[in-house]
């Protein structure tokens, strides 16, 4: 096991890791910026190492300073949480050229899930499910024009190299395609430096389900379960349940086992969640992520597996600590993300928390890096925390989530805790009835 792991990162996420260590006997690092000299984390861990500046690039992001970090405080591991390096190759190869670990996937495993087409040509031929549509990158109109022909408008045009919405249009008819695979391929160049986009058949009212899977690096394989993230805006998720009402158990036992199976023979290592679009029965594989997810805890509720334990488990080579048939789901989780921003824009809301009461009683979990008089600084991602609810079913995680809603107060901030009152009481919601557009719709009928 590992005498010291270093924490690359910020907020709830470094928090949630440095719990797990301390719940395990591993003395802790964690790096910061220099607006982060207050956070939580830096004031819980053995040890803490100023990287720089508020600028990501400059601290978070800065690897020559984080390896630094790692030689001066005797670090043999970094977990390196989700965001900012965790799906970075070049980072787990640098680390693993110095001699630590890093708790996750080799950077071979990254580099292969990150570039979309190559993710799908892995993902078809590991025997998983894909979306319709292009084998690699579309540079041609002419061979646009084909592939939109031959499975069928509306398409969509993916980057390669994309994520969060970024270089993503759709055409329903041949006339919006060359004006889509245009404007797709100037964001993907700008966002990612890397304007290669593909096409795949786009699903009109889709779920967003995704399956949690763990691989010991050595030809084994298991899944946790899948989580529904169907209730979206701008691509990002908001609200991530488990299981999802929309998957009866023959289909939830099918897709599982194809995954547990893939990850298994792929000899991945550690952490990482395989990410469909699900429509009228049918799963069909959209990426994967070569990390910890930000929605982890429902699974950890539905299962009672700590996954940032297995997770430093398997870095450590000690392997899996739970055979397939050992995994039980119970009941029904739900997690809310709470973001610093206005309910009905989404615009960022830094500034001073004035007062923080979290809610309490079984089944309650809220992950979070902030406490009354943090101030939430304007440099980093929005989220501030995440409440979790657990039921024996899910009429009763919905009853618990009310109460726990109405429990929860931040001020001095806007939140988008006045959302998640809303929609607790939706009917829609209410009876699981919803997709990936469901939440933009909502919204748009509410202005």
């Amino acid at each position: 096991m590992f005498q010291k792991i270093l924490i690359a990162n910020r907020g709830e996420i470094a928090l949630r890791v440095l719990r797990a260590c301390k719940e395990l006997g591993i003395q802790t690092v964690v790096v910061h910026s220099t607006a982060d000299a207050d956070a939580m984390h830096v004031r819980l861990a053995d040890e803490s190492v100023c990287i720089g500046p508020p600028p990501s690039r400059d601290s978070y992001l800065n690897i020559h300073q984080i390896v630094a970090a790692c030689e001066i405080t005797g670090a043999d591991a970094v977990h390196p949480g989700y965001g900012f390096l965790s799906e970075n190759a070049k980072f787990a190869d640098i680390l693993a050229a110095h001699n630590i670990t890093f708790i996750g996937p080799s950077g071979d495993h990254i580099r292969i899930m990150g570039d979309k087409i190559e993710a799908k040509r892995t993902a078809k031929r590991l025997g998983i499910p894909v979306v319709p549509g292009s084998d690699g990158a579309v540079t041609e109109e002419k061979e646009a024009r084909r592939i939109a022909a031959e499975i069928g408008y509306p398409v969509i045009i993916k980057a390669s190299a994309g994520g969060g919405g970024r270089g993503m249009k759709v055409a329903r008819s041949e006339a919006d395609l060359v004006v889509a695979l245009q404007t797709a391929r100037s964001e993907a160049g700008a966002a990612f430096g890397d304007d290669a986009v593909y096409i795949e058949k786009y699903l009109e009212k889709p779920r967003h389900i995704e399956v949690q899977v763990f691989g010991d690096g050595a030809g084994r394989g298991v899944h946790f379960g899948e989580r529904d993230c169907s209730l979206q805006r701008r691509h990002q998720k908001v609200w991530e349940e488990a299981p999802s009402p929309a998957l009866n158990a023959e289909e939830r036992a099918h897709i599982g086992g194809v995954c547990a199976r893939a990850i298994a023979d792929l000899g991945y290592s550690g952490a990482g969640t395989i990410e469909f679009l699900y429509e009228n029965g049918e799963f069909y594989f959209i990426e994967m992520n070569t990390r910890l997810q930000v929605e982890h805890p429902v699974t950890e509720a539905i299962t009672g597996i700590d996954l940032v334990h297995e997770q430093i488990r398997v870095a450590s080579g000690g392997g899996l600590s739970v055979r397939q048939e050992e995994i039980r789901f119970q009941g029904h989780a739900i997690e809310c993300r709470i973001n610093a921003e206005d309910p009905r824009s989404f615009t960022p809301s830094p500034g001073t928390i004035t007062h923080f009461h979290t809610p309490g009683g079984l089944g309650i979990r809220v992950d979070s890096g902030v406490y009354s008089g943090y101030k939430i600084p304007p440099y980093y991602d929005s989220l501030i925390g995440k409440l979790i609810v657990h039921g024996r079913n899910r009429v009763e995680c919905m009853m618990r989530l009310r109460r726990a809603l109405d429990e929860f107060v931040v001020d001095g901030i806007k939140t988008t805790l006045p959302l998640f009152r809303d929609l607790v009481g939706n009917a829609d919601i209410a009876n699981g009835e919803y997709d990936i557009h469901w939440l933009e719709k909502y919204l748009a009928d509410e202005d």
